[in-house]
């Protein structure tokens, strides 16, 4: 059977409508296309979740920053769509940019807060932003009785719940753990511009996050320092930030802290930005 897909806001909630009116529940997996397994794991936990799953593919621009290649991310959405089929989704939304923004560059946007402008939103600034406003317009197009996100992207995650609370939008945010390589790299859809030797120098990150995670027992300060010292002098690895914070708050921990700590790291290895994250116990 072909996957239904739509383009329009307006096919979308007819088609979701009749979802409803069979009395069938429905998940929402927003995706940027370039669909790998980690994002088959959001649509393989929709399927538990709710009767009926809907899946967009959207590159956003909102979220790009300018001195990043819009125009340069991959799109694959027959590749996409196959997969997708496969995976025995119920319907692809797949809008073009005028279908989403018929005006342009919409005038009213979702502010990310504080915690927008830390970490990601520090190197990319407005992207956070650009997320929260099509997350939100996803949300009132589909209507989602639950919606899925990767805890890869931890801080989009927080974001998304924080907007989700604090605009009292009738939605359950679900996070499915980061689906990781054999040899630990998680899956990201920037891997494919990695080279064969930068793919194994990509291996720094979950080796500081599992050092991180082995030096729980010495407080926030050694923990970094033994996460920082995987890092370091690595070839070909520029690290960015190597940062422990509170899940409930999103700011950094000082040495006093105890109890759960999000550890993030982001590095450029080669041409190529990569981010992870490991959840750790402070004890």
């Amino acid at each position: 059977m072909t996957l239904p897909t739509v383009t329009t806001i307006a096919e979308t909630r007819s088609a979701v409508a009749a979802v409803r009116g069979a009395g069938r529940s429905v998940a929402l997996v927003p995706t940027m296309g370039a669909l790998h397994d980690g994002h088959l794991a959001l649509v393989a936990r929709a399927r538990e979740a709710a009767d009926a799953v809907v899946t967009s593919v959207f590159v956003n621009p909102l979220q790009f920053g300018p001195a990043e290649d819009f125009d340069r991310y991959p799109r694959t959405l027959e590749a996409d769509t196959a997969a997708l089929e496969r995976a025995g989704v119920d319907l692809l939304f797949a809008p073009s940019v005028a279908d989403m923004y018929p005006e342009g560059r919409t005038r009213i946007t979702v502010a990310a807060g504080p915690v927008g402008d830390l970490l990601e939103g520090r190197v990319r600034p407005g992207h956070f932003d650009g997320m929260l406003t099509v997350v939100a317009k996803l949300l009132h197009i589909v209507g989602p009785d639950v919606v899925l996100f990767g805890q890869k992207d931890a801080q989009q995650v927080f974001l998304v719940r924080r907007m989700v609370a604090d605009l009292n939008v009738p939605v359950r945010v679900e996070v499915v753990p980061t689906v990781r390589e054999p040899d630990g790299l998680a899956r990201s859809s920037r891997n494919r511009y990695l080279s064969a030797e930068d793919r194994r120098r990509a291996l720094a990150l979950p080796s500081a996050l599992a050092a991180a995670a082995a030096a729980t027992d010495a407080g926030p300060e050694r923990m970094l320092a033994a996460a920082r010292a995987e890092l370091e002098g690595r070839e070909g690895v520029e690290p960015d930030y190597l940062v422990a914070v509170d899940p409930a708050t999103f700011r950094p921990v000082d040495d006093r802290y105890r109890g759960p700590a999000l550890v993030l790291v982001a590095a450029r290895v080669g041409g190529t930005r990569l981010i992870d994250n490991e959840l750790v116990s402070l004890g």
